[in-house]
């Protein structure tokens, strides 16, 4: 068993003082006091840690590399995502694993607990599957068991090439399956998620890979567990959708999908004020992803009338052009403020900006993963992080203010430690493992230097 006291830390109930946390030895949170004594390992201010809610970890190693103008004058996402096929066609799955742990490293040196992995890197380059159908998603779950991260994992269906069944490319011809082979691929994956609170959920990629008869009955074909999704990401998918099936994509999503609590909605950049409503009271996570939303010129998410709608949110680092919690939040709040012409558009009268998204981040993560976190109360996963109150931006601040001044003020180098699931992966800032994962990973970027 773990004790950790903490000079304030943020409960279910709010803020407390002198706060003694106890972890079982199965990662759990077994007990809660408050206005003790000191006792156990002492940090200043203890936080849940939330969920990185979308990632593909291989796109890592892409990050930096793709700021050069394409031949085309208007420079994409589309052209962005043809780099990023001819990058893929050179990744081993030793690559993909070393790749993985760099990332779920960098993860927990920012305070996320949990990876959700957005998985549809399958078979060989040509489209072959590999003598173990699921053998790259097994190198992302050994890459979990090497950080310690928590993990999703979301393997992903994808069958076409776009919305009118055209076959899959060159360079998506690795990630494609039909369905019966989708699913024997994540039965297998499933087969070593072997850490007690790892969970496996489905993925349809979005609405211009997926048959449509598959997207309306993917909630009972996969009956249990979340469901993860790209939505409205980009205008010419919107209109790619529009004309190929008659409605919008939320519209159409809205329409013939089961759409609950279970699903996680990707990006959803690309909505009219009523499909954000509309989503917003499905019940489903937003999964939002503001610093590749930015990069890649996807657009803004509506977060003011999606949080106005009672909709639940959460954020990921997608491309991971850079893993920066706190970024993403700010980042995510900014968005609005430029837009709007607003200050504080998140905070409420009773929290501040920083501690409305930062608890709807933590509900929103822990819903989008049906992972039991988010929150620090007995039963719940021992996901949690410190932050260091002496850095001078921290200095003099306390409760909400100082998680407004990490978050608008500061970065993510005031995370000091922490816990996923019990496991103490980050201390004094750095991961535990950091050396030899770094070593895997530059050995791995030297083998792919002609690729990038």
């Amino acid at each position: 068993m773990q004790t950790i006291w903490a000079e304030t830390a943020l409960l279910s109930s709010g803020w407390a003082s002198d706060v003694r946390v106890d972890v079982d030895d199965a990662g759990r949170i077994s007990a809660i006091e408050t206005g003790v004594p000191a006792t156990g390992q002492r940090v200043p201010m203890l936080l849940p840690a939330p969920v990185n809610v979308h990632s593909h970890a291989f796109q890592r190693a892409m990050a930096g590399l793709t700021e050069k103008r394409g031949p085309d004058p208007r420079d994409s996402f589309w052209t962005w995502r043809q780099l990023m096929f001819r990058f893929l066609d050179r990744l081993t799955p030793d690559h993909i694993e070393a790749i993985t742990a760099f990332v779920q490293m960098e993860m927990l040196e920012a305070g996320y607990a949990c990876n959700a992995e957005f998985h549809y890197l399958h078979h060989q380059p040509g489209g072959a599957a590999y003598d173990t159908l699921a053998e790259t998603a097994h190198r992302v779950i050994a890459a979990s068991e090497q950080t310690g991260i928590g993990l999703c994992l979301l393997p992903v269906l994808y069958q076409f090439g776009g919305c009118d069944g055209r076959d899959l490319g060159p360079g998506q011809i690795r990630f494609g399956n039909d369905l019966e082979r989708y699913t024997a691929l994540r039965e297998d994956a499933g087969r070593l998620l072997n850490a007690p609170d790892a969970n496996l959920g489905a993925s349809p990629h979005s609405l211009r890979a997926v048959g449509r008869e598959d997207l309306a009955q993917v909630a009972q074909l996969f009956p249990q567990g979340p469901i993860h999704m790209h939505l409205a990401e980009q205008r010419a998918e919107v209109t790619e959708v529009e004309a190929a099936w008659g409605a919008r994509p939320v519209e159409w999503a809205l329409q013939n999908m089961e759409i609950d609590s279970r699903w996680c909605m990707i990006h959803c950049t690309q909505m009219t004020s009523e499909e954000t409503e509309a989503l917003a009271r499905s019940q489903a996570v937003a999964g939002l992803c503001p610093i590749t939303e930015s990069s890649l010129g996807d657009g803004i998410f509506d977060g003011i009338r999606w949080a106005n709608a009672g909709g639940a949110m959460a954020v990921g680092s997608d491309s991971n052009i850079r893993i920066a919690l706190a970024e993403e939040l700010r980042t995510l709040d900014y968005s609005q403020r430029l837009r709007d012409g607003s200050r504080a558009a998140f905070a409420s009268a009773d929290k501040s900006t920083g501690r409305r998204l930062f608890d709807a981040v933590l509900e929103g993560g822990a819903q989008a993963t049906q992972r039991q976190a988010g929150k620090l109360e007995v039963g719940a996963w021992a996901d949690m992080l410190t932050l260091d109150t002496g850095s001078e931006h921290l200095w003099g601040r306390k409760d909400d203010t100082a998680l407004d001044a990490w978050i608008f003020a500061g970065d993510d180098r005031l995370v000091r430690d922490v816990w996923s699931a019990g496991r103490h992966m980050v201390t004094g800032g750095q991961h535990r493992r950091r050396p030899e994962i770094v070593a895997a990973y530059k050995q791995t970027i030297d083998a792919l230097k002609a690729a990038l």
